[in-house]
């Protein structure tokens, strides 16, 4: 029976906290005997799923301030994420001025390994953007940078080709090291807890190998049992088929430029930063396909 971590006196205000870096977050600060707050869009199943882990549930909207601030009160520490969605530069103004006015003294920013001020990508640009409103508002911050998550294999416009036993994607010969956001939680429920020198900085992370996109089709070969083929194809033609398969046109917009910012390197390199803030390295693509092998293999529960 595993002894659960003392309570500490201080709590941290997770936002998105149904996502998957948030769900991971949350569980990973509780284990660390963090007072957790989890803010959500709305009560559901996955709420009640965090309260049962002991997390103070809060129903709020990053794109309104007043439920922003009232899920802030009282807090020591916050997360702040949002998806790959239109936004993310109003919901980050209204975090840093509620973190303003109830004194928050560690802000945790998930941004992206591919921010990027050059970018075609909307997303890449207001990534960026919103890492520099979080610098000029004056607070103690540290962006987090992650590569790709490994969760997109198991997104739906990929999904469905790799249990066909195809890894498709516009990536030519670009790298990168992909990382699970559970191996991202456990990063961010230390930092919450303890920041230490890291206030000013950003954080790269990313899983503990860089390969391209022939070297993980193999790595997932190998674990599943099955052949998959890596299949390269123009970025026009994979945005097309993600608009047959009803993918929303700002994730499409997004991906369009991202695909050449990818093959142009911006996504290449690896850390061992995860280790390092947290004593455990980062799951390899094999630990992660053997962790959702079912799911990947097409197998019904």
């Amino acid at each position: 029976m595993t002894t659960p971590a003392p309570t500490i006196d201080k709590t941290v205000l997770i936002t998105g906290a149904t996502g998957d870096t948030g769900r991971a977050a949350v569980r990973e600060s509780i284990a660390l005997g963090l007072k957790v707050r989890a803010m959500v869009h709305r009560l559901d199943a996955r709420s009640q799923a965090l309260e049962d882990l002991g997390a103070q549930v809060v129903v709020g909207d990053l794109l309104e301030i007043n439920t922003v601030r009232a899920a802030m009160d009282g807090i020591d520490a916050a997360y702040l994420v949002w998806p790959v969605q239109s936004g993310l530069i109003q919901a980050t103004v209204n975090f840093a001025q509620a973190a303003k006015e109830t004194g928050v003294k560690t802000v945790i920013n998930l941004s992206q390994r591919s921010a990027n001020r050059e970018s075609t990508s909307d997303s890449c640009r207001d990534t960026f953007i919103a890492e520099e409103v979080l610098n000029w508002s004056g607070l103690p911050v540290i962006h987090l940078r992650p590569t790709y998550f490994l969760e997109w294999l198991l997104y739906p416009w990929q999904l469905p080709y790799l249990q066909q036993g195809v890894l498709r994607m516009p990536v030519g010969k670009g790298t990168h090291s992909p990382i699970a956001a559970d191996d991202q939680g456990r990063a961010i429920a230390v930092l919450l807890k303890d920041p230490g020198d890291h206030i000013g900085t950003t954080i790269p992370l990313s899983g503990p190998v860089e390969m391209n996109h022939e070297q993980m089709a193999a790595e997932l070969s190998e674990t599943l049992g099955r052949k998959i083929v890596f299949q390269d194809l123009p970025v026009a033609e994979y945005v097309d088929s993600l608009k047959e398969m009803g993918v929303p046109p700002y994730i499409i917009q997004h991906l369009a430029g991202a695909m050449v910012d990818y093959q142009n390197g911006h996504m290449s390199g690896a850390d061992n930063n995860v280790e390092k803030l947290t004593g455990r390295r980062s799951m390899t693509v094999g630990e992660f396909a053997r962790a959702h092998a079912d799911l990947l293999n097409g197998v019904s529960n």
